[in-house]
């Protein structure tokens, strides 16, 4: 993946990784240069990724990159990857993400191109759309809007008042509502009883034609991949998708739903209100998830569940048919 929101700070040396983490390096030469740091799933063989526990599977292949782990899955992988191995892998990912990465200062901000917004766009005089910024034909944006360094807005979006849009990519015929902010920092971070350290988040939004934000929704960007909303999918208000998480199309979404981070989910799915769904889940096309529900395992296709946690909703009844006469 390449962005234009962040700067990367590759080639990095071997040496400045072992400086600032607690590591052993197997198979890797002392002049070991990294062009990036990203997911698995953007490992180049020059690059440096990494792996959690819960992530490993011995039925994957992996690119032939670098790899950080812990030493449970080390003995799984050192055969085939060149391997660093740490004892603690949120920390060592925290910290080498800042490593790698950082945001565009002032002075690089100032020397991008001014802002290109089409002629037949309409933009109110008290929004700002900052500079290498693209608007499309057609698109209105309101009072108070903020629109960051690089963004492109397609055509025929509109835009409500006091809405912040940074590090994103928006498609075409996209409503989003007031007071929105969307591609700000996820929340993701390594735990420490001195000193807690961010994850430095690389990635972007990108939304797809025909989307619709109700007002209040946040969108967090990606942390090492984008967080991507497919097309014609609508969220009500008051709306949280976190880092990573990627959704299919024709999705509805009601008031308060909250998606934690790397959650996937697919095509015509529809939630009721205050629903909340956990992080790392694969959930399937045509799911149903009744209002107020806790989703904490995966969900296969063409599923309806509700409850807390969430389980098939006629199981569900029949447990509780009592409360449901």
């Amino acid at each position: 993946m390449i962005s234009s929101f962040s700067k990367n700070l590759g080639p990095i040396h071997i040496k400045t990784i072992s400086e600032n983490i607690d590591c052993q390096i197997h198979g890797l030469s002392e002049d070991q240069l990294f062009s990036d740091f990203s997911s698995i799933q953007n490992l180049k063989k020059t690059g440096l990724s990494f792996l959690t526990d819960s992530e490993y599977s011995n039925s994957k292949k992996y690119p032939n990159g670098t790899i950080i782990c812990s030493r449970k899955i080390f003995e799984n992988l050192k055969d085939t990857n060149p391997i660093i191995l740490v004892n603690d892998i949120q920390k060592a990912v925290a910290t080498i993400s800042n490593i790698f990465y950082r945001s565009l200062t002032k002075e690089e901000i100032a020397s991008l191109d001014d802002p290109k917004i089409d002629q037949s766009s309409i933009i109110a005089d008290s929004a700002l759309i900052q500079r290498g910024s693209t608007i499309g034909k057609n698109v209105k944006v309101n009072d108070g809007c903020m629109i960051g360094y690089n963004c492109i807005i397609g055509d025929n979006v509109s835009i409500g008042n006091n809405t912040i849009i940074s590090n994103s990519i928006i498609g075409e015929n996209v409503n989003i509502g007031r007071n929105v902010s969307i591609g700000q920092e996820g929340f993701g971070f390594a735990l420490d009883n001195k000193k807690n350290t961010k994850i430095y988040h690389s990635g972007r939004v990108i939304l797809q034609a025909g989307v619709s934000i109700g007002s209040n929704c946040t969108i967090d960007r990606g942390s090492f991949s984008d967080t991507v909303i497919g097309e014609n999918t609508f969220f009500d208000n008051l709306c949280h998708v976190a880092h990573n998480v990627i959704i299919g199309n024709n999705c509805i979404f009601a008031a308060m739903t909250g998606i934690a981070g790397s959650t996937n989910i697919g095509d015509n799915v529809m939630t009721g209100g205050q629903t909340g769904i956990a992080g790392h889940l694969n959930i399937g096309n045509n799911v149903k998830i009744a209002a107020q529900s806790g989703v904490l395992k995966d969900i296969d296709n063409d599923c309806s569940v509700m409850g807390h946690p969430a389980i098939d909703k006629f199981k569900f009844i029949r447990k509780y048919k009592k409360n449901y006469a």
